[in-house]
């Protein structure tokens, strides 16, 4: 769930901690301060009074900021940092109830005390079934923990692990490439976690501003934004989403190559099983692309040409993947998914994925239990698309947890296309062609072929500015108005071209202009202005009366908002075709049949919280 929509949820109370740590971050003069500053100045207020938006907004100015601050509280040994960071940046854990947590908690804890006396009896024994490398690998890093933790005895201070220390035994642990797992239990074989009871657990991580807590609902919330965060400090470059979806283009060999590497035992697993216990060591993303899955010996060209087939052939990229140098390769892969993890599109239309919900939970029987297993979920939890989408999971990431025969199985049951990508057959076949267009407005108005590709819309450039007045029709239509095709026929001429008309009634009618731009903020005003004022004399002459004229881009220019607040005579609004699609999912929950058309007469540039806000009263 995005940072603005937790914010709206949860009261002043209960952000307090959040807000504090951020304001003082701000007070800190931060690298971005000017434009906090400009984004507070601009709402005329302070931080603790900004909306929901604005606090947003200064949030993605101090990252790095509040990156560092949860980064410091690691060297408290005692905070289980890990443990619990580990636990809420799970996919599916951004939306937990306290009693949840806590069990998911306890099991973590049980889990890790049963593993680290497994570990120490297996470094102890001289029959270990460790390989003597790894061994060693273990005992050195063991070794540096146990000195940095003890060595305050001897000057008459409590036990600790400063900053510097922990700094060094980050940087031990990256050479001998231990995963996050195997740093976990080293560590807590040194250090045994005490349980917590779980109200401390939530103070503790609310008062480092990681989730806010509402006592009404009794509901944790994580951020999706926090969880980028967290994931950083964890030395998770993906999500373990996107981590599966690599792992399920290896054949089985190269899992067992990794397995064997980080020390799991593959004895009874099968192949879904392996790639699980592979998320959960917390092993890294770039280490198993460069070094761990290539056998001894593999030059560097092959392991080039491996990562291009797992892009090419494996992901179904049609693009290539950039870079010159391996790491550049890695590192544009990485951009691929951080990119796809802020995506808000869901890839199927929001109807389609209630459907294919529907119809997986009918066909597989056991559709239920493997994601609730999976994402660890309560039994109680409803699997609809609202829901999954708050815990930021979309379709693909459902289809991909599902075994191969499963798939195999619902292709044939549902009569889906059986040949090539499995995965996008079952996508392809649940996509809505209206909703899909709807939610991929924005980039048709950018005139964004590649986006457009990516997301299954196959367009002609040429036709995208067709494409997005339809669109655009589409949604004034479903916010209840007349839009007017007969009398935009009557009116037109072969020289002055009315995009859309809304009829209000009694003569009254409304004027819609639609632009697509390329470039980043549209600002051909004088043009535009020319157009509206022949639209309204066309409009006179025919015993019509505008209400209101309307133009809808992707994005405006500073300059263009301008010229627009000072031009009186063609009575023009601008909106951003994300702030339409966004008004017309705030209409869906709200009580009008009717969008109240007078929420469009206020603004030069319509703002959209307003207008949410009204119609949500």
């Amino acid at each position: 769930m995005r940072l603005e929509k937790i914010l709206d949820l949860v009261n002043s109370l209960e952000k307090n901690s959040f807000i504090k740590i951020i304001d003082t971050i701000k007070s800190s003069n931060p690298k971005n301060s000017k434009e906090i500053d400009k984004i507070l100045l601009e709402s005329s207020t302070d931080l603790r009074s900004a909306d929901s938006i604005n606090i947003s907004k200064v949030f993605s100015l101090i990252k790095a900021e509040f990156t560092e601050t949860v980064k410091s509280e690691f060297v408290n040994t005692t905070s289980q940092l890990d443990i619990l960071i580990d636990i809420i940046i799970k996919d599916g854990n951004c939306i937990l109830k306290q009693n949840w947590l806590a069990k998911l908690y306890e099991k973590e804890l049980e889990n890790i005390k049963k593993r680290t006396q497994q570990l120490k009896t297996q470094l102890e024994s001289d029959k270990s079934e460790i390989e003597d490398n790894r061994k060693r690998d273990y005992e050195i890093y063991k070794a540096c923990v146990q000195t940095a933790f003890t060595n305050d005895v001897m000057n008459n201070r409590d036990s600790r692990i400063t900053d510097d220390e922990l700094s060094i035994l980050i940087t031990l642990s990256k050479k001998l490439e231990l995963s996050q797992e195997e740093i976990k239990l080293i560590n807590y074989m040194i250090i045994p976690p005490v349980k917590m009871d779980i109200e401390s657990v939530i103070t503790s991580l609310k008062n480092i501003g990681v989730i806010f807590y509402s006592k009404k609902n009794n509901l944790i919330y994580v951020a999706d934004e926090i969880v980028t965060v967290l994931r950083q400090l964890r030395e998770k470059e993906v999500a373990d989403k996107y981590y599966r979806r690599i792992l399920k283009t290896f054949k089985e060999p190269q899992i067992n190559l990794i397995c064997r590497k980080y020390n799991i035992d593959i004895k009874e697993l099968d192949y879904e099983a392996k790639i699980k216990r592979i998320i959960k060591e917390g092993i890294s993303f770039s280490n198993l692309l460069i070094n761990v899955i290539h056998k001894d010996g593999t030059s560097l060209p092959e392991k080039k040409k491996v990562i291009n087939e797992i892009w090419e052939n494996g992901l179904k990229i049609t693009t290539p993947l950039k870079g010159v140098t391996i790491e550049e390769k890695i590192d544009n892969l990485l951009l691929y998914f951080n990119e796809l993890e802020k995506d808000e599109k869901v890839g199927i239309s929001v109807e389609g994925y209630d459907k294919l919900l529907f119809d997986l939970n009918e066909v597989q029987k056991t559709f239920k239990s493997i994601v609730i297993k999976e994402f660890e979920m309560p039994e109680e939890t409803v699997l609809s698309s609202n829901n999954l989408l708050d815990f930021n999971i979309k379709p693909r990431d459902i289809i991909d947890i599902l075994p191969l025969e499963d798939l195999k199985n619902f292709i044939v049951v549902k009569k889906i296309k059986s040949r090539g990508d499995l995965v996008q057959n079952i996508l392809d076949a649940y996509k809505d062609a209206e909703n899909l267009m709807i939610e991929n407005y924005e980039a048709i108005g950018f005139r964004n072929i590649n986006l457009l590709k990516e997301n299954g819309i196959i367009i002609k450039e040429a036709d995208l500015g067709l494409k997005f007045e339809e669109i655009t029709k589409t949604i004034f239509e479903k916010l209840g108005f007349n839009v007017d095709e007969k009398l935009k026929k009557k009116l037109n001429t072969a020289k002055d071209k009315i995009d859309i008309i809304l009829n209000l009634g009694n003569n009254e009618i409304i004027i819609i202009e639609c632009k697509t731009v390329k470039e980043s903020g549209y600002n051909k005003f004088s043009y535009v202005s020319r157009q509206i004022k022949a639209y309204a004399e066309l409009a006179k002459k025919n015993g019509l009366n505008v209400t209101k004229s309307l133009l809808v881009a992707p994005d405006f220019s500073d300059d263009f908002v301008n010229d627009c607040d000072l031009e009186f005579e063609i009575n023009l609004s601008l909106i951003t075709a994300s702030s339409l699609v966004n008004i017309l999912e705030g209409f869906k929950n709200s009580k009008h049949k009717q969008f109240p058309y007078q929420l469009l007469l206020k603004d030069v540039l319509i703002k959209e919280e307003r207008i949410l806000k009204a119609i949500t009263k």
